[in-house]
């Protein structure tokens, strides 16, 4: 379960002329609910928050934790543009940058109901993810701009905090107890992803490129590309592939050694930007060290443009490429049909 609050919403509603203030809320709302709602399904809005939830055990931790950042960046752009935008002198226009955003998420057990005609959730875990709005995070901390996972929900996940820069903080309830969290400060996150050098292979640098649709959202076909359980569902060819993450968690750094028949690859991420691109470095048999970017852009709400770009080779390897250059492509048409169907069925399943 994951809640995501609107920091300061309170105050500046106080603050700030009602009309616009109301405008300002449904346009970050809208924000919000869009980067959750691609990976987590939306219960309900709660005012000034959004509460979702994951079902099943098998939660992919990566896309997770990516969609808490990429709701939260995306949160922090909208907040630049309308900022930028406006030549409105009011309250409302005025104090937009004192608005922030923090999540919390919890695993554990829930009841679902129909109570007149919308889902409710309720349980003990709902209760405590609730009471965990409220909490001692700004003043123990100094955060305003958080995500804060119970114990329960990093075990869950099979998360190592100590290397992924969460820190340790307890919370105490009259009602629920003591509950041991860990928080990472989404602000400092923001800031390493403007700071970090891009690595983005563009049409003009490419030796080739490679386009396919594929019939999902772009989180799903994110999901599906990324994640070694999935990739082994259309990667037929591949028995194994091993995935070193530090802290439990895909991002640069992370590296694949990937097994099929006799031989065997190496990839490493060297750009992570979910549901948007990643590029990383492949040790290709007979080919050697390549760069690969793959994009992903929606068409419609089911439907993604997959492209592959293989940066521009020179000397042996773009020898080497134009004689394996057949192969490839036809090995990778054969590879996107192959997931475009596993797509296609569990598709159907849900429906």
């Amino acid at each position: 379960m994951v809640i995501a609050d609107i920091s300061g919403y309170t105050r500046y509603l106080l603050d700030t002329e009602l009309e616009h203030s109301q405008d300002v809320l449904a346009d970050l709302m809208e924000t919000v609910v869009a980067g959750l709602g691609s990976v987590l399904t939306i219960n309900r809005l709660e005012g000034d928050a959004a509460f979702a939830y994951m079902l099943g055990s098998g939660i992919e931790p990566s896309m997770l934790l990516d969609a808490i950042e990429q709701t939260y960046f995306a949160f922090r752009a909208r907040l630049r543009d309308i900022t930028q935008a406006t030549t409105c002198e009011c309250n409302a226009c005025r104090l937009i940058p004192s608005l922030d955003l923090k999540f919390v998420s919890h695993s554990g057990r829930f009841v679902r109901n129909l109570v007149a005609g919308s889902e409710e959730l309720t349980g003990t875990d709902v209760v405590i993810v609730h009471r965990l709005l409220k909490n001692t995070v700004r003043e123990d901390l100094g955060l305003g701009a958080y995500s804060l996972l119970t114990e329960a929900c990093v075990n869950a996940l099979g998360l190592d905090p100590g290397i992924l820069g969460m820190a340790e903080h307890r919370e105490s309830y009259d009602d629920v107890g003591e509950v041991l969290t860990y928080i990472q400060d989404l602000d400092i996150a923001w800031q390493r992803v403007q700071e970090r050098q891009r690595v983005f292979v563009v049409p003009a640098d490419a030796e080739f490129e490679f386009v396919a649709e594929l019939p999902a959202s772009v989180a799903v076909a994110w999901d599906f590309t990324t994640d070694p359980r999935k990739r082994l569902l259309w990667l037929t060819d591949f028995s194994e592939i091993d995935q070193s993450n530090p802290g439990g968690r895909r991002g640069p750094g992370t590296t694949n050694h990937c097994v099929h028949g006799r031989g065997s690859m190496t990839e490493e991420i060297l750009d992570w930007h979910p549901f948007q691109y990643f590029t990383q470095r492949v040790d290709l048999p007979m080919l050697g060290s390549c760069i690969q970017t793959y994009e992903y852009k929606p068409i419609g709400e089911d439907t993604t443009e997959w492209r592959i770009r293989l940066q521009r080779l020179r000397g042996r390897q773009r020898l080497v490429w134009q004689l394996m250059r057949p192969m490839m492509s036809k090995n990778l048409s054969e590879k996107s049909e192959a997931l475009a169907r596993v797509l296609q069925e569990r598709g159907a399943a849900e429906s």
